[in-house]
């Protein structure tokens, strides 16, 4: 499960998916009865998925992890601390090369908490510590439910997007609550989840697929994407790598400034410079209700594939890297 990643080159198939997805929804967007019907599939589908992650992970193992606390602050610094900076930063880009709702959505991505299944497979492949990306990736998710309102709160009313406590709320009963119900419930179907992996990837990606549709449905019935240009598309795309590069050198410089081993340098890299697709979607649904939320996540799903690439990249490098040693080593002990 975690070999198969996207090489550079190769587009994944999930983000295929999204992009059919869009296609769907600018050609057949759902309105009146039917848009009220795929949201509210779309609450029940995240629910269920929030549900069946608290089933999965122990409290025990979490636990246990959390002694290696450098690293996990390291992480979790990098998470919530350099990029919202790097987010505010960004700012300067308005209006010449990014449009406000496209700003409004890279400061998003910067907010939200990193991945889970692609940061531990990418660790795993270059030979990084996985039970720290395991631990670090998880609780980043989880600390991810209420610190990411909050700096949503705190830096983004200010640019014009609309929150309130009716906000914090939702991602509560939403995402917080079904996680809790899963973690009480994990002694009995805990182990079923963990070795039936499909499941939780259906509603995973199924989940992701309903929040794009209805998103762009929306952007379709408001006609907010006359709006976007090809150019300014380009140009997000752009930004969105420069902030990757940034961030992969910040991690990856800065882990051996302090004194990281190897291990822990991969990890800290690899999960300090991702961003959740699945944990930002349906919080956008939460946090952006009553505006258009289309502009707005679209930076997320090009930072997505853009991570996805350019860490299937490193990590073989790395992999690479590793076995030579190995075999130098090797061949010198011999």
């Amino acid at each position: 499960m975690l070999t198969k990643i996207p090489l550079l080159g190769r587009l994944d198939p999930f983000i295929l998916g999204i992009l059919i997805t869009v296609g769907i929804a600018s050609l057949v967007p759902a309105d009146g009865t039917a848009l009220t019907a795929f949201t509210w599939a779309t609450k029940v589908a995240v629910g269920l998925l929030f549900f069946l992650y608290g089933a999965r992970l122990s409290t025990q193992e979490a636990l246990h992890g959390l002694r290696h606390w450098r690293l996990h602050v390291t992480i979790l610094a990098a998470t919530f601390v350099i990029f919202p900076l790097l987010g505010m930063a960004a700012r300067v880009l308005v209006p010449t090369i990014l449009t406000q709702p496209l700003y409004l959505g890279l400061l998003y991505v910067c907010l939200l908490p990193s991945t889970v299944q692609s940061s531990i497979a990418f660790v795993s492949i270059a030979r990084g510590n996985v039970p720290g990306a395991i631990v670090s990736a998880s609780f980043s998710n989880i600390l991810g439910i209420f610190v990411t309102p909050l700096l949503v709160a705190l830096l983004m009313t200010s640019e014009g997007a609309g929150f309130d406590a009716s906000s914090a709320i939702g991602i509560l009963v939403m995402l917080l609550l079904p996680f809790i119900a899963g973690q009480a419930v994990r002694r009995w179907i805990g182990p079923w989840v963990k070795k039936h992996g499909a499941p939780l990837k259906l509603v995973d990606r199924g989940s992701i697929l309903l929040v794009v549709y209805v998103a762009f449905s929306e952007g379709m019935n408001e006609g907010i994407w006359g709006t976007l240009s090809v150019g300014r598309l380009l140009a997000l795309l752009a930004v969105c790598a420069v902030l990757l590069a940034i961030v992969l050198s910040v991690t990856w410089f800065g882990s051996k400034r302090l004194g990281f081993d190897r291990a822990d340098q991969i990890t800290i890299t690899f999960c300090g410079s991702k961003k959740s697709l699945a944990t930002g979607l349906p919080m956008a649904t939460v946090l952006f209700a009553s505006q258009p939320i289309g502009l707005i996540v679209l930076p997320l799903m090009l930072f997505h594939q853009l991570q996805l690439l350019v860490c299937a990249w490193m990590a073989g490098r790395l992999a690479r890297r590793a076995a030579t040693e190995e075999t130098e080593l090797a061949t010198s002990s011999s």
